[in-house]
């Protein structure tokens, strides 16, 4: 039996790339003493791949309201909660003047590309299992004849 195979390859990789960067961060703060920068980034960076991760995975929930609005009003909660990162972060460290911008582009961009590839997987995966349960039912009627 294989653990590794073609369709788990890319993400047992991410999955291993993450745990070393953050044990790697982890261990970083606590044997050289540094949390800079970088650490910062790569600590929100998975914070906020969660919560973008989180937020998308709960579209189902939601299943009454066009797929548009439900889209969008994702979009707004977690932008909404970057944008509250950020002004938190304003009473710990300074802010660059474009603090703001940044931090808008930094999570519009790569969400977006990350939501366009999950919703057209999701209308692929309705399309494949709607096909099954159309050769399910063709199967029953055949049977019942």
């Amino acid at each position: 039996m294989k653990v590794i195979d073609k369709q788990n390859f890319f993400p047992i990789i991410c999955i291993c790339f993450t745990l070393l960067s953050i044990g790697n961060v982890i261990l970083e703060a606590i044997v050289l003493g540094k949390f800079g920068n970088d650490q910062q980034n790569l600590l929100l960076m998975l914070l906020l791949s969660v919560l973008a991760v989180a937020v998308l995975s709960q579209h189902y929930r939601f299943g009454n309201f066009p797929l548009l609005l439900v889209i969008l009003v994702q979009y707004l909660l977690l932008i909404g909660i970057v944008m509250l990162i950020t002004w938190i972060s304003s009473f710990f460290e300074s802010l660059h003047e474009s603090a703001y911008r940044d931090m808008f582009l930094s999570f519009t961009i790569p969400y977006i590309i990350g939501a366009i590839i999950y919703y057209v997987s999701l209308f692929f995966e309705i399309k494949h299992a709607n096909k099954a349960l159309e050769e399910i039912r063709g199967y029953q009627n055949e049977k019942a004849n």
